[in-house]
């Protein structure tokens, strides 16, 4: 089995680029829809951010309320509270459904997406301080420009419309605010193993993952022999 993360800042593409993977037959776990199973009411870590972060975060439905969350944590300097509750988490089921995976398929190759690969000063319990180093066999990186990291964060929140320049400056300082609390990609390029430039069209993204993935599936293979 090939263990695989895979990373990007806001607005690389790292979310296409893991689909054009699954595409191929990759095993993609999203970081992003393990936490919002966790966030679920009655699940330990909805619980834990209730409580710590209070009601302002609860619709009346009694689910979470994500933007507002959000934007407590980035706004208030609680990101890494927030992190603290949930990665560790998240880190542990994904683990979990890897190990599953690996059982019933041990050429598999397993593939977790998530923004904060290298960010996270969290880990499942057991794991070295450099969690990423265990919990991977290899990294490969998304990247894009900043400008064009922040329009495409401007166009997926907006969905598209038309906005008035007042939001669209506030759309602009946010993705500027949340790309802040990423390390840059110049810092993540020499870590990772692989790089897959984003600037341009789908199809030449496309293009990429289709030369990398032979590669991938030979190391699965070959780890397993």
């Amino acid at each position: 089995m090939l263990r695989i993360g895979l990373t990007g800042g806001l607005g690389s593409g790292k979310s296409t680029a893991a689909r054009l993977f699954a595409a191929q037959g990759v095993h993609v776990l999203q970081a992003d829809e393990i936490a919002r199973e966790m966030m679920q009411p009655g699940q330990p870590v909805y619980n834990t951010i209730v409580e710590a972060f209070g009601a302002c975060v609860v619709h009346t439905d009694g689910t979470l309320d994500r933007s507002a969350l959000a934007r407590i944590a980035f706004e208030e300097g609680r990101v890494e509270e927030l992190n603290a509750v949930v990665h560790p988490a998240v880190i542990a089921r994904q683990a979990e459904i890897t190990r599953e995976i690996g059982a019933k398929d041990p050429t598999a190759v397993v593939m977790v997406e998530s923004a904060l690969i290298f960010e996270t000063k969290h880990s499942e319990k057991g794991y070295e301080n450099e969690s990423w180093k265990s919990r991977f066999d290899c990294i490969i990186l998304v990247v894009a420009s900043e400008a064009v990291k922040i329009a495409r964060y401007v166009e997926r929140v907006s969905g598209g419309g038309l906005l008035a320049p007042e939001r669209r400056k506030e759309l602009d300082a946010e993705a500027r605010r949340r790309l802040a609390q990423q390390i840059p990609d110049e810092k993540k390029i020499p870590l990772s193993d692989f790089v897959l430039h984003n600037d341009g069209s789908i199809e030449e993204l496309e293009l990429q993952v289709e030369q990398l993935w032979p590669v991938l599936r030979f190391a699965a293979e070959a780890a397993h022999p």
